[in-house]
């Protein structure tokens, strides 16, 4: 059983920075890739960030140099530090992991960027 929670959202004016969590309730945490995705209203969800076991991370083209992913294996945590915001990256953004081809979801935390 895996259980993600997510928190960090809120309220930013663009150009403003965030900082997302996700605590994750399971064993073996640091054996599986992590990643958040993103999904805004009327949009389909998106992947945003990967983060492997082996620490290799990969970004979607539309926020790279803005967003950065990482983990603690030690708290079963894993983040998104989330700079220059823009009104687009406006969403709810979720965790999530997958084993043995099913997806595990938190429930996301919201994010809204406006002036």
């Amino acid at each position: 059983q895996v259980q993600l929670v997510e928190s960090g959202g809120g309220l930013v004016q663009p150009g403003g920075s965030l900082r997302l969590s996700c605590a994750a309730s399971t064993s073996g945490f640091s054996l599986y890739a992590m990643r958040w995705y993103r999904q805004a209203p009327g949009k389909q969800r998106e992947l945003v960030a990967t983060i492997t076991s082996g620490g290799t991370i990969d970004y979607a083209d539309s926020v790279k140099g803005r967003f950065t992913i990482s983990r603690d294996n030690a708290k079963k945590e894993v983040y998104l530090q989330m700079n220059s915001l823009k009104p687009e990256d406006t969403a709810v953004y979720y965790c999530n992991t997958r084993r043995n081809n099913f997806d595990y979801w938190g429930q996301g935390t919201p994010v809204t960027v406006s002036s």
